[in-house]
């Protein structure tokens, strides 16, 4: 692979301006198109086969109109008054006679028709039903929909609004999101010791990230795309893009402060040693988020692939763009004479800590996995789910009309679920005792707080009915309450007809479960891949073991924060969570998929570099204060770089891109800190020369792919210029 990739980069160093010319083409195209043609994203989770899906492809065959768009307008009024005053009931009929004008709406329901206000009168919500799906009302409609409202806020009267219609749309670019990248750059500034230098790997991960986000926008009008997947793709791409790029300028930059080095062998070198590198760990994680795919949700498999492209495009970018500009940039990035003595390994603070995590590395590793061990303890409570408008921000209108309704109504209200029969079967003169029966047994259930009126087709063949349980979304009695309506479907079954329990709320359950049952192929899958691709590339069985272990101990800690954050609310102040909630259903696999891929990157960083020293000293000890020394720095800047993107988004509004910024700011950091700069070279040390040994069988069947250039020709160096003794 480096005899390769130093081919290659010695080519986009010779023919810089092409490359350059070619790649701002492609960003100039594909943005263009994608800024043009973006197509739509949802921001619906759906799974085919689940039970609630399955009532909804019914629902949208026999009742199309229950399943369209709605927007649920919430009023209230203020403590002490009542909206069963003149004045309060003239805001609320012309802020609905006004709804009901806009375009695409059908239908809007009087609340003091339809019985929707409190009982105390000060709240009341109206139904905005539209002509089509959610995903398809124009922005417009729902501008009009908020003017709508003036009349209520004239008279005094809240107006929030929650439905489907009204859901919030995902927001990147942030002020949040431009600190993560302004601390990248200070990062990247400290490590490399150049503003020139430092500028470049942000300048070359934008490209990558505008291509693969600008494109997935435009797939979107070819394929079903949630907005989460491209906010997924700009957050690794953009992480990976800067940190595979560092990686080859920083030993460029190691390169230059050598007499007499030339750039462009440097920049082939470089492009052939640490690009090799690059090259597999970016193939890690694309091999781990393409796996993604296994899982059977076609959302999850979009999302993958999604973010897998774009870390395609940012291997690429690093082994044929950063070349190019190491050539032109030239002479410019070559390091000032004192930067070479202040590198020397022996001096280096990555050294000093080398030589301290292994004078005990026994105890250094009992310290540093019962200390992961105690952080994963939270996990043991993971729930999974989606989230509610309880998730949403305080100040937003989802939020406070998701209070408004609890407050009302009772918190089952924002629960509520559909119990949906396909009567098909049933006889026609027993259809009608058989929904009577089922009515009886729904209301029954002490988990239930009201059963609402049926909804049926013309011929009565198929039937939704409202069931609000007592217990909000996100209570795990509202779990048990759905798994206990479920087990009535032998009674309707055995009449003729088929139950199903839907809603959102069931569906958020039913993809839940589907992803927890999915989530140990998905493990098994990912750890085969470490063992295989670790012991190719380092050609050890004990280096990949060691590497799956500290992978499985950083994820554990990772979920248990997350789960001690989110789902037990601590921290919600500072991070500015609204409400405990169960983790994202999602979540752990992405944290699984991305985390394996980054840990992996920074384990052949660190190892190849340990394995390049013992295949030419012999030396095992010394290669693991070798490998930290020369790597720690770099591998510590990367990390760095991806704690400030991903926690960038911490920030975010949106509850998933929240949940998922933040558990992969703290898995990169776990990984990256404890295990691989403490817990790996402790490892080593104690593993000796036993850890580059592989069995002579084992080592005749994997390929060579030589990740530290050993196969590479002798660095040209040009002579030293002679100095004239006369001056």
């Amino acid at each position: 692979m480096a005899s390769v990739l130093y081919a290659w980069g010695r080519w986009a160093v010779r023919r810089r301006g092409r490359v350059i010319g070619l790649w701002l083409l492609l960003l100039a195209t594909i943005g263009a198109l994608g800024t043009t043609l973006a197509g739509p994203t949802s921001t619906e989770f759906t799974v085919p086969g689940i039970e609630s899906q399955q009532a909804q492809e019914l629902l949208e065959r026999k009742l199309p109109e229950s399943v369209d768009g709605t927007a649920r307008l919430v009023m209230a009024a203020p403590a002490g008054r009542s909206l069963d005053t003149p004045a309060a009931r003239a805001a609320v009929g012309e802020s609905l006679h006004r709804a009901a004008g806009i375009p695409g709406v059908v239908h809007v329901a009087d609340p003091f028709e339809s019985h929707s206000v409190s009982p105390d009168l000060r709240i009341a919500f109206a139904d905005v039903q539209f002509d089509r799906p959610a995903h398809d009302v124009p922005q417009s409609a729902k501008g009009a929909l908020t003017d709508a409202t003036a009349p209520l806020r004239e008279a005094g009267l809240q107006a929030e609004f929650g439905g489907s219609v009204m859901e919030p749309a995902f927001e990147v670019g942030g002020p949040a999101e431009v600190i993560g990248v302004l601390v990248a750059f200070a990062v990247l500034a400290v490590a490399l010791g150049s503003l020139v230098a430092a500028g470049l790997p942000l300048l070359t991960a934008l490209v990558g990230v505008g291509i693969g986000v600008l494109g997935a926008q435009l797939l979107a009008n070819v394929v079903e795309m949630t907005g989460t997947a491209t906010v997924l793709a700009l957050m690794i791409g953009l992480a990976v893009g800067i940190d595979y790029a560092l990686f080859i300028i920083a030993r460029h930059r190691e390169q230059l402060a050598e007499p007499g080095s030339e750039i462009e062998e440097s920049a082939a070198r470089a492009t052939a040693t640490a690009g090799s590198a690059v090259v597999f760990a970016g193939a890690t994680v694309i091999i781990a988020l393409a796996a993604l795919a296994v899982t059977g949700i076609p959302f999850l498999t979009v999302m993958g692939l999604a973010a897998a492209a774009t870390v395609l495009l940012a291997v690429l970018v690093a082994v044929t763009l950063v070349p190019a500009l190491l050539g032109l940039l030239g002479e410019r990035l070559r390091p000032r004479p004192k930067a070479k003595a202040a590198a020397k390994p022996a001096r280096s603070w990555s050294a000093a800590w080398a030589r301290a995590v292994t004078r005990k590395p026994l105890l250094v590793l009992l310290v540093g996995v019962v200390g992961l061990l105690a952080l994963a303890l939270p996990a043991r409570d993971l729930r999974l789910g989606l989230p509610s408008n309880a998730s949403q921000p305080a100040a937003s209108t989802q939020h406070k009309s998701y209070d408004l309704l609890s407050e009302g109504f009772g918190p089952g209200f924002n629960a509520t679920l559909v119990a949906v029969v396909d009567a098909t079967g049933i006889p026609a003169d027993r259809r009608e005792s058989a929904l009577t029966e089922l009515h009886a047994t729904l209301s029954a259930d002490p988990g239930v707080a009201a059963v609402g009126r049926p909804i049926a087709t013309a011929d009565g063949s198929t039937v939704a009915v409202p069931v609000v349980p007592r217990t909000g979304p996100d209570d795990r009695a509202t779990s048990d309450l759905v798994d206990r309506l479920r087990a009535h479907k032998a009674t309707v079954t055995a009449s003729g007809g088929t139950l199903y329990i839907a809603g959102a709320t069931a569906a958020a359950i039913d993809v839940s479960g589907k992803l927890a049952d999915a989530l140990p192929l998905f493990v098994g899958l990912i750890v085969v891949l470490a063992l295989a691709l670790l012991t190719v590339a380092f050609r050890s069985v004990l280096v990949p073991l060691k590497a799956v272990l500290g992978f499985l101990l950083s994820v554990a800690a990772a979920l248990g924060v997350t789960v001690w954050v989110f789902q037990d609310g601590h921290l919600n102040g500072l991070l500015d969570i609204p409400s405990a909630a169960p983790v994202t259903s999602f979540l752990p696999v992405l944290l699984i998929g991305v985390l394996f891929g980054l840990a992996m990157d920074y384990e052949v960083f660190l190892v190849s570099r340990m394995r390049e020293h013992h295949q030419h000293t012999g030396d095992a000890a010394g290669a693991v204060a070798h490998g930290v020394a020369r790597s720690g720095r770099v591998v510590t800047a990367a990390a760095l770089i991806m704690v400030a993107v991903f926690g960038g988004f911490v920030f975010n509004h949106d509850p998933i891109i929240k949940s998922i910024g933040f558990a992969l700011a703290v898995g990169v950091f776990i990984d990256a800190f404890v295990v691989r700069m403490t817990l790996v070279p402790a490892a080593m040390a104690l593993l000796g020369a036993r850890a580059w040994r592989l069995p002579r069988w084992l080592d005749r069947i994997t390929p060579d792919v030589d990740l530290e250039g050993a196969g590479l020709p002798a660095a040209e160096v040009r002579p030293a210029a002679k100095v004239d003794e006369r001056v």
